[in-house]
């Protein structure tokens, strides 16, 4: 298959949803003859600041002059974004060139009648670790799609596996309780592999711990054994020290503000000296090098200023909840008008009145063009008076400028597939003024 192909093909699986469950994956990875056991790897879970994590992660790495492999979903402008060398995406021929061997593989296993046909995440998951293993990287950073213990990334025993944290999502896939949720996130853990975790309360933790006691995996909680504290915050940025107990402590410059950032940070530093202690390639210094490196797009993202404009795709209530404080502490005065668009799926009612003040001004646009994307309408009925509805996110965009004025913050966000759809929309338009 050329690219072309290779993205129609991966079209025609979207229709076979989401499907938990390891057997699929196994007999494909098997079929390959399982790349995934080639290489070393780190495996990230969470409800938010996975791809944060992640991101911080191999860029410790990178900056220790490892090469190193990164597997992220969702993508916001093209599938190639999901798997990267030293932060540079797939190309085009070279993910078409896995993406057919993947397709062969499915093809063939599929045939002889071993499983039925593995869903789109499961080809993407196995195109990434072949790529990985063929192109023999040090290091893969694998970030887990839903959940954890049904994932089709939980089929490799990494060096340490990183759950940034738990909250309610995805309820109708991973349970409807954080015990529940807590559970499947934990099932990446395995034996005598050390843990690094930002999860609060005992309902996530109590689930962690167990699991992490029974596969004498050693535990390490972001408050407890390890924290953050914050020295200077801005949209540019912030400052924080790391503690470690009485052993260590070292101040840290990351570029992503929120506070929700500086635990993800943590999180990443711990999770990279674990490695470190089987590689004594990764230094001290490669830790602050790394994370002061790391932007992660879509997240508190300010792509212009006067006004300043923030992507951000917070999606589900604990997302919400780190934008809103991230609003408060930044623009506390500020006038705010949002474009906001949501899948339907989604707890709509508690992410909207979370994110949005009663004198705020919201559009409500489609997410992208897919059949879970909730109606512009029923998203301004729930918000109410100050909310209207618009077709098109990019006309919105250009009335919520002019709406915020010099002074004021226009925020485009509810979901990753909106940001997408936003970015992809304002390629377009720049390319069409040149």
């Amino acid at each position: 298959m050329n690219y072309t192909e290779s993205l129609a093909y991966l079209d025609s699986l979207g229709k076979f949803g989401i499907k938990l469950g390891m057997e699929r994956i196994e007999a494909l990875l098997k079929e390959l003859d399982n790349p995934q056991d080639k290489i070393k790897t780190v495996h990230v879970t969470g409800t938010n600041g996975k791809g944060s994590v992640s991101s911080m992660i191999a860029n410790i790495l990178l900056a220790s002059n490892l090469k190193v492999g990164k597997f992220v979903s969702p993508h916001l402008v093209k599938y190639n974004e999901r798997i990267s060398i030293n932060n540079n995406d797939i190309t085009d021929d070279a993910f078409a060139l896995v993406l057919t061997a993947v397709k062969q593989a499915a093809d063939s296993i599929v045939k002889k009648g071993v499983c039925e046909q593995p869903t789109q995440f499961e080809i993407l998951t196995a195109a990434a670790f072949l790529h990985f293993a063929l192109e023999k990287v040090d290091y893969a950073v694998i970030e887990v799609g839903l959940g954890g213990l049904w994932d089709s990334t939980n089929v490799i025993t990494p060096v340490v596996s990183v759950i940034t944290n738990v909250a309610l999502d995805h309820c109708d896939k991973l349970g409807n309780t954080i015990e529940r949720i807590a559970m499947q996130k934990a099932g990446i853990i395995k034996d005598n592999v050390p843990v690094v975790t930002a999860a609060e309360g005992d309902e996530a933790i109590g689930p962690i711990r167990a699991v992490s006691m029974f596969k004498q995996a050693r535990l390490y909680i972001y408050g407890r054994a390890f924290w953050g504290e914050e020295k200077e915050s801005t949209m540019d940025g912030q400052t924080f020290t790391l503690h470690a107990g009485d052993v260590y402590s070292s101040d840290y410059e990351i570029k992503l503000p929120g506070e929700h950032q500086i635990a993800n940070a943590s999180v990443a530093i711990v999770a990279a000296k674990l490695v470190s202690k089987q590689d004594d390639r990764i230094n001290e210094l490669a830790l602050h090098i790394g994370v002061a490196n790391t932007f992660w797009p879509g997240r508190l993202e300010r792509i212009a200023q006067k006004p300043d404009v923030i992507l951000d795709g917070a999606h589900n209530p604990n997302g919400a909840e780190a934008l809103r404080k991230a609003l408060d502490k930044y623009y506390p005065n500020q006038k705010r008008v949002f474009v906001i668009g949501m899948m339907g799926d989604k707890d709509m009612q508690q992410v909207l009145h979370t994110i949005v003040r009663p004198m705020d001004l919201v559009y409500t646009v489609p997410a992208d063009g897919g059949e879970r994307a909730a109606k512009p309408e029923a998203l301004a009925n729930i918000i109410g008076a100050n909310a209207a509805p618009r077709s098109d996110v990019y006309a919105a965009y250009l009335d919520a400028l002019a709406e915020a004025g010099e002074d004021g913050v226009v925020v485009i966000c509810g979901s990753l597939y909106l940001v997408g759809t936003f970015k992809a929309r304002l390629l377009e338009e720049k390319a069409r003024c040149h």
